[in-house]
C-alpha cells in the first residue's frame, strides 16, 4: 500500500515560454488546504512542510494553534542546509517557533524520489 499520494497540477505556459517560468497553478492552496482539514481531522501527529512559500504560513498557524489546544499535531519544516552558508527557513512571526529539520545534500539524495509522475 502506498504511503504517498501525489497531486498534480497542469502547468500554465506563458508567452515567451521556456524564457519565462511556468506556473504550476493551485498546488500551494491545496497543501495548505491539506495540512488544516487534515490536522483538523486528527489524521497525522506530525507535518514536515518544506517550502520557502510565506502563503504557507496560515496553514502552520492553523495546525500550531491545535497543539496548544490539543497537544497535536505539530507542524514542522525542513530546509536545505549548506556548509558555510546561512539557508533561509520558513518561519512564523513573533515568538512562536517552529522546528526545523536542516537537510544536507547527502540526506537529500537518500530521500530523493527519481519517479516521473508526467
Amino acid at each position: 500500500m502506498p504511503q504517498v499520494t501525489v497531486f498534480t497540477r497542469p502547468l500554465q505556459y506563458p508567452l515567451g515560454w521556456p524564457n519565462v517560468k511556468a506556473n504550476e497553478k493551485g498546488i500551494d492552496v491545496q497543501l495548505a488546504l491539506d495540512m488544516a482539514v487534515m490536522a483538523h481531522r486528527k489524521e497525522y501527529d506530525v507535518a514536515i512542510l518544506m517550502s520557502l512559500d510565506t502563503d504557507l504560513r496560515p496553514a502552520i498557524e492553523s495546525v500550531a494553534d491545535l497543539a496548544r489546544a490539543w497537544g497535536k499535531p505539530r507542524a514542522e519544516v525542513a530546509a536545505w542546509s549548506m556548509p558555510n552558508q546561512q539557508c533561509r527557513r520558513l518561519s512564523l512571526p513573533g515568538k512562536r517557533t517552529i522546528y526545523c529539520h536542516w537537510i544536507s545534500e547527502q540526506t537529500y539524495q537518500t530521500l530523493r524520489d527519481n519517479t516521473s509522475y508526467s
